[in-house]
């Protein structure tokens, strides 16, 4: 199993080369080219998020992305440190409060990312959230001698 890590600042223009790298593994791993497009705006998006929550937060850890080349699939994890509160948590009924207006956001950008990739696992708790996204490699192709 090889992996790829990546740590950035919370800074926007950092999530271009986290969706330039994360196609260049995925590419090199075997993933069909026909997803690549997918694999790079589902990286965009989870990043995205992770530095959204992380300028919200004011948090100054940088954001990880594990680019992971497993026996027949390809993963990437995208990690942030924010806090996430638990549903029950948030409160209902009352006026839309700029927490409410970034757990909107966030549900989005979570909608966008399970519209672009079949299997995607979301785990968030009090000491951060991860993203695990997942995509089938092919073996490679050898020429006929």
């Amino acid at each position: 199993m090889a992996t790829v890590e990546l740590r950035f600042s919370a800074l926007p223009e950092h999530v271009r080369t986290a969706r330039l790298v994360a196609a260049a593994v995925a590419r090199r791993a075997g993933v069909d080219e026909a997803v690549l497009d997918e694999v790079r705006l589902a990286v965009g998006e989870a990043c995205s998020r992770a530095v959204g929550l992380h300028q919200s937060g004011g948090i100054t850890a940088p954001v990880k992305v594990a680019l992971i080349e497993e026996e027949k699939l390809f993963s990437i994890e995208v990690g942030d440190e924010a806090p996430h509160p638990v549903a029950a948590e948030r409160v209902a009924g009352g006026p839309a409060s700029d927490a409410d207006v970034e757990a909107e956001e966030d549900e989005m950008g979570l909608a966008v990312i399970s519209g672009l990739v079949d299997d995607v696992k979301v785990t968030t708790g009090p000491d951060g959230g991860l993203i695990r996204m997942s995509w089938p490699t092919a073996p490679p192709i050898t020429p006929l001698l």
